[in-house]
């Protein structure tokens, strides 16, 4: 079974005032390890999807600049082992 880079398939939706996707995108790319990564929306909502081993820092950071809801961190090593139900 291949091994997994990163382990943690995190998505939420973030809800604020003039939120910048293009500020968004390149603060991942600064200051988080991961990859396919997905942020798109407007200055009022944005959408995340992002692979990484840390989304408790995701979520740190997207609270900061809005309001995070619908928030899925999904283990995908457990998914690729069947344990999640």
């Amino acid at each position: 079974m291949e091994e997994t880079e990163y382990r943690y398939d995190t998505q939420l939706l973030i809800e604020g005032n003039d939120l910048d996707e293009e500020k968004i995108k390149q603060y991942f790319t600064d200051n988080f390890d991961g990859d396919c990564l997905l942020v798109v929306g407007d200055s009022d909502l944005i959408k995340i999807h992002f692979h990484t081993n840390e989304p408790w820092d995701v979520l740190k950071y997207c609270s900061s600049i809005g309001e995070i809801f619908d928030i899925v961190i999904e283990d995908m090593v457990r998914q690729s082992f069947g344990l999640d139900g």
